[in-house]
């Protein structure tokens, strides 16, 4: 009986690390141990006019009870951006690293699924990218989404910056 403590208090840490959080648009069971795929919409703090959509795996209880690794999801995810209406770009980051725009713990502590907007005046587009951050070895799990700008209307709020 000294276990079920113990359990309770793990399962209540893994809902906290692993949930999915208010902008979760879908998710749905892909196998008969309950791993579901989840669907987040995600907004741009700093750009108005543009929606992404983030999947990610998220394990059931059966699968995390099987194999171990309890308090971690794995590192798979996959973005799509969109423009939803007139583009208001506030004051970004422009260098080749961009800035990040979103994270989410996918363990307990040491994992994080990540989100980092770039913006390519190459080509007058931004590029979001989904990532998985892990500190000891990190991950090439990524996906990248790009929107166009260019004949788009666009605002800038702090003028465009040139090539």
């Amino acid at each position: 009986m000294t276990r079920v403590p113990f359990v309770l208090a793990a399962g209540l840490c893994l809902i906290a690390a692993c949930g999915g959080g208010d902008n979760e648009v879908g998710e749905f069971k892909n196998d008969w141990v309950g791993n579901e795929i989840k669907i987040q919409s995600l907004t741009d703090p700093k750009v108005d006019g543009v929606i992404c959509h983030l999947s990610h795996f998220d394990r059931g209880v059966w699968d995390r009870l099987g194999k171990g690794n309890w308090f971690e999801n794995p590192s798979n995810s996959s973005i799509s951006c969109l423009q939803t209406g007139p583009v208001t770009i506030q004051n970004i980051d422009v260098g080749k690293a961009g800035e990040e725009v979103f994270d989410q713990n996918q363990s307990l502590i040491f994992k994080q699924l990540a989100v980092r907007r770039i913006y390519d005046s190459d080509s007058d587009s931004l590029m979001y990218v989904s990532f998985s951050r892990k500190i000891v070895d990190g991950s090439a799990k990524m996906s990248l989404s790009t929107v166009p700008l260019y004949g788009r209307d666009v605002t800038w709020e702090r003028g465009k910056p040139t090539p």
